[in-house]
């Protein structure tokens, strides 16, 4: 079996086996299925080949978003959960991982949780003392075969609004919602950042909660903020530029960042320049694939490798065509792109 045909069977393996609630299935699968995999106490499954420098880490994820869609194949199209995030990434990401022919350390490492809270790998990476000694990595996800350098962060704030209760027809009290509706005029005014590769920053309230009785002035609300992020913003520094956006309203405010186990994921930009990624744009071109460098559309674990190395996205299947397709009920990938995938991986990993 060639390495091109190794890719599509078990790209059609892996999208056969739901991993959308709960992971067992399919780490046993590529525990079974990848050569010298192994499971870490993260839960990432992780193989190794070769050795010196340089050290280049291939990373997707086995997780998928809810709820499973059932595989289907009509020609070259693949339909199914999975079928292009991040199934397609994996699939080429093992099979040229296998068979490259390498002078270097390569390391394949496959997160457990990505569309969820990242633990898998924050922990994994977080078990080497010193930073991850990686030199370079390829974080698999749909970007429709572009070499993407830099993908805007996500960070949520919740905010708390404290007034006074009183009756409504009194006059008295200090209505919270009021206090959350002129925070969300404030926050809507607030202008973007700006970085010339991701755009602009983003700021949206996506909840927006309070009041009690039909006769009371309320004195409890609260809302959520969604932020996408663009470097150099930290999500420390969001919370701070809230605070102060919020600063003299007639009620207490209280901001914090909403909870999680693992730190949010920031922005991040690698420099076009990079040289190992003119190495892999080299190889897209040198297999006919019409690659570009641009920025990634989403939120991505590269976050946590860029803190540690330069990280470049790349793999086959679209985020959207026009309509959703990543996470949405019509998710598919083209095997065509899955082959092309593969080989510009095996000849870049080659060319180390």
């Amino acid at each position: 079996m060639n390495t091109e045909s190794r890719a599509v069977s078990l790209h059609e393996r892996l999208v056969r086996t739901p991993s959308h609630d709960d992971v067992t299935e399919v780490r046993n699968l590529l525990l079974e299925e990848v050569e010298g995999a192994h499971l870490v106490d993260s839960g990432c499954v992780v193989a190794e080949r070769g050795s010196g420098s340089p050290h280049v880490v291939l990373n997707t994820h086995m997780d998928t978003v809810t709820p499973h869609v059932a595989f289907e194949r009509d020609g070259d199209v693949v339909r199914g959960r999975g079928a292009c995030d991040a199934k397609a990434s994996l699939a080429a990401m093992a099979a040229s991982f296998e068979a490259a022919e390498v002078d270097c350390t390569l390391e394949l490492v496959v997160s457990p949780d990505e569309e969820t809270t990242s633990e898998g790998l924050h922990r994994y990476l977080g078990d080497f003392d010193e930073g991850h000694p990686g030199d370079f990595a390829v974080v698999g996800e749909p970007t429709e075969l572009d070499v993407c350098t830099a993908a805007r962060g996500r960070f949520e704030v919740e905010v708390g609004f404290q007034g006074e209760a009183a009756h409504a027809a009194s006059g008295g009290g200090v209505n919270a919602v009021s206090c959350a509706a002129e925070a969300v005029l404030r926050l809507e005014d607030l202008p973007p950042l700006y970085d010339d590769l991701l755009g602009e920053s983003s700021l949206t309230v996506t909840r927006l909660a309070g009041g009690g009785a039909g006769n009371q002035v309320p004195a409890e609300a609260s809302l959520f903020i969604d932020r996408r992020s663009v470097p150099p913003e930290t999500a420390e520094e969001f919370r701070g530029t809230v605070v102060d956006v919020l600063e003299g309203l007639d009620c207490e405010v209280n901001v914090e960042l909403s909870s999680r186990p693992t730190p949010f994921l920031e922005a991040f930009r690698t420099p076009e320049d990079d040289s190992y990624v003119q190495g892999l744009l080299e190889a897209a071109v040198a297999e006919g694939v019409e690659s570009e460098v641009r920025a990634f559309g989403a939120a991505t674990e590269a976050s946590y490798l860029a803190q540690d190395m330069p990280v470049a996205v790349f793999g086959p299947g679209a985020i959207d065509d026009g309509e959703p397709v990543a996470h949405a009920e019509r998710e598919y990938v083209d095997l065509t792109e899955v082959e092309a995938a593969t080989r510009v991986l095996e000849l870049f990993l080659g060319s180390l």
